[in-house]
């Protein structure tokens, strides 16, 4: 029998999966304590792939936290479930992982399988993780959302509105994230295209968060439907899965 996923660490993150965040103060303590267990793993330890998805969600998550504090939302309600329940599908995938299950998402899987190597670049790393986060998971994490709020996916409503809010906060924290992944010749080239990476990538999370509101429309509207609702899941997850072993290729890692 081989090794646990998470040697020398397993057991420490197998005790946090068990437990299920209710809030989003919650979710905000797993990911920084799942941040500090991730950085351990041999042999990558501080350049593990995971880690450099779940610094940036970690990043992007306490910002959220921090606009529900402020009054950022017109509807806080909404957004602290679509948290908790987008939060809910990335702590399945780890636990299903744990378990060596088949039901783990192809999506997260190509991530999952470079945390022991080969070393994956972190700007690659954390893109494929956004991607089968937003791509995959965040479509059924709004529609649960919906559902246990009796409301549904309507365009310009406040919701809406609350979740276009949210590129927002992805694009005054995309600078900073984004340069924390490069090297310094990296840095250099950077430097020279100015503010185009950044509005570029800005651009890009826009219209992939705009595609899932729209793919969240459509299972919503057959989601009383089992074989349908798979369908769409089977669909969503094959997309991701192809995205994220490109993100994770030499290809990949040369685009980034």
């Amino acid at each position: 029998m081989g090794e646990p996923v998470w040697s020398p660490v397993h057991e420490d993150v197998v005790g946090l999966l068990a437990d299920h965040p209710a809030d989003v103060p919650a979710v905000v303590d797993h990911l920084t304590k799942l941040q500090d267990l991730l950085v351990r793993l041999p042999p990558l330890e501080e350049s593990c792939p995971l880690a450099d998805f779940n610094k940036l969600y970690l990043t992007i998550t306490s910002s959220v936290l921090d606009g529900l504090y402020d009054d950022r939302f017109s509807d806080p309600v909404f957004l602290a479930r679509l948290d908790v329940e987008f939060a809910t599908r990335y702590f399945d995938a780890l636990r299903y992982w744990t378990d060596s299950s088949p039901s783990t998402p192809q999506a997260w899987s190509c991530l999952f399988e470079r945390m022991h190597g080969p070393d994956a670049r972190p700007l690659p790393s954390a893109a494929a993780g956004v991607n089968a986060h937003i791509n995959y998971d965040l479509p059924f994490a709004l529609v649960t959302t919906f559902d246990s709020l009796e409301s549904e996916p309507v365009d310009g409503g406040e919701q809406h509105r609350d979740y276009l809010e949210i590129n927002r906060i992805f694009a005054e924290r995309i600078p900073g994230l984004r340069r924390g992944y490069l090297d310094n010749w990296q840095l250099m080239i950077d430097m020279l295209n100015g503010d185009i990476d950044d509005w570029y990538q800005g651009e890009l999370v826009e219209y992939t968060r705009n595609v899932a509101w729209r793919n969240a429309q459509k299972i919503w509207r057959c989601r009383h439907d089992p074989e349908a609702r798979e369908c769409e899941r089977v669909r969503l997850d094959g997309t991701a899965a192809a995205l994220g072993r490109l993100l994770l290729s030499p290809l990949g890692a040369f685009l980034q």
